[in-house]
């Protein structure tokens, strides 16, 4: 029989900050947004305080109550290279690992000698042992089910962090009581339109007729009812399906209101998202630029413009740019106080595609962008980029809490002290 799993770590960016700082264990930590903004990431002990997920930072942050609560900015460096961290360590303990999203991870378990239950423990005391991450884990015959299972080990503390929901029977005793709305797949919309049928429970909804789901969900609810059935639908994948296009945007911690500003932090997009397209070995032939004022305070003047590009397909760092700067002239107007902008590339390919007899790529720009990328992959990113993407960066967001950057920049590393 086929055994999907799925590994979750918790509460993960809160993890990643407790993972360097011991002190931090058994305290409430909370990760915030952008620019400081919201609770993105809660333990537990901060849940329990009546945080809740996107609250306000400034509107909650000083109350007496939640004196003892650390707050820390978003690091997302630091969050994916622990992400790449775990994927490593679970590679050593089943045959093929799909990552789902930056803190999940699916799992082929299909064939494993043993008690399953104590090889997915030995994983978690793994993960733990060399990362510092802890984690939940639960699998079935079926992504889906693996997905439930999940949920459960982490809903429920009696369960230890692991659930098993390979036996039917005991699939069908918690589907009896776990609402539809618990189903990969079901957002808030759709479960509505199946309460509204009468099909609350997850038992209702795999005991319908297939006909009255694919009335309601349409394909993509009769494969959740097949897959919740233990009928696999959803295949494992290795290599992840290639993007068709990527954006970096921000919003900025201080409005922009001069161009030389809004060049450098356009600029600084492009650098970013050029490097992600190297990363995966991927060019670009669209590229768009969009800037825009805070449409919460239209009494300082709406204004958003976006204007685009097609291009011969590439990735180099230094021809992104110079695009982004032509667009960005088309667009700008004087007298506005611009909160955020972004870079966004379409019609994605693989790098070296030859679209044209003139799109071939000289082997000079092609050394210079590796150059860049062994040069900021040793240093920490941004250690060599254009000057165009400024120095300063006083319109950066917002990070007053952050914490180093312990693995990503050698300049942030811990520091082991003698006695």
């Amino acid at each position: 029989m086929t055994v999907y799993g799925l590994i979750d770590c918790n509460s993960f960016y809160c993890s990643c900050q407790r993972a360097f700082e011991p002190r931090l264990k058994r305290l409430p930590v909370v990760v915030l947004s952008n620019n400081d903004g919201c609770a993105i990431a809660r333990t537990k002990e901060a849940k329990a305080l009546g945080i809740k997920m996107g609250e306000p930072c400034h509107l909650v942050r000083e109350q007496r109550k939640l004196s003892g609560v650390q707050w820390y900015s978003s690091n997302y460096p630091l969050y994916a290279d622990m992400s790449r961290r775990v994927y490593q360590v679970l590679l050593d303990h089943a045959p093929r690992v799909e990552p789902y999203s930056i803190d999940e991870m699916f799992l082929d378990l299909t064939g494993l000698p043993g008690d399953l239950s104590q090889r997915c423990d030995d994983m978690r005391a793994a993960v733990e042992q060399i990362t510092k991450i802890p984690t939940c884990v639960g699998w079935g015959p079926t992504k889906a089910i693996a997905k439930l299972a999940n949920y459960i080990a982490k809903d429920r503390p009696e369960m230890e962090g692991l659930c098993d929901l390979t036996n039917e029977q005991t699939r069908n005793r918690f589907y009896r009581n776990l609402p539809v709305s618990e189903v990969w797949g079901i957002g808030r919309r759709l479960a509505a339109r199946l309460d509204d049928t009468g099909i609350r429970t997850i038992a209702q909804f795999v005991n319908a007729p297939p006909a009255h789901i694919r009335k309601i969900a349409a394909i993509i609810g009769v494969r959740l009812q097949a897959e919740l059935r233990g009928e696999s639908c959803l295949q494992l994948s290795e290599v992840a399906a290639q993007r068709h296009g990527l954006a970096c945007t921000r919003s900025f911690g201080r409005p922009i209101t001069t161009h030389s500003d809004m060049s450098e932090a356009v600029t600084g997009f492009a650098v970013r998202a050029s490097e992600k397209l190297r990363a995966e070995k991927l060019d670009a032939a669209h590229v768009s630029v969009f800037i825009q004022t805070n449409r919460h305070k239209r009494d300082e003047g709406w204004y958003a413009n976006q204007a685009s590009l097609t291009c011969a397909p590439t990735s180099n760092t230094l021809a992104l740019t110079a695009i982004a700067m032509r667009l960005l002239r088309t667009i700008w107007k004087d007298g506005f106080r611009y909160a955020k902008a972004g870079v966004m590339l379409n019609d994605l390919a693989p790098a070296g595609t030859q679209h044209t007899l003139f799109d071939i790529p000289s082997e000079q720009d092609t050394a210079l962008m590796g150059t860049m990328d062994a040069v900021n992959q040793r240093f920490g990113r941004g250690a060599l980029r254009p000057l165009s993407a400024g120095v300063e960066r006083s319109w950066r967001p917002r990070q007053n809490m952050l914490s180093p950057r312990f693995t990503t920049n050698v300049h942030e590393i811990m520091e082991a002290s003698s006695f």
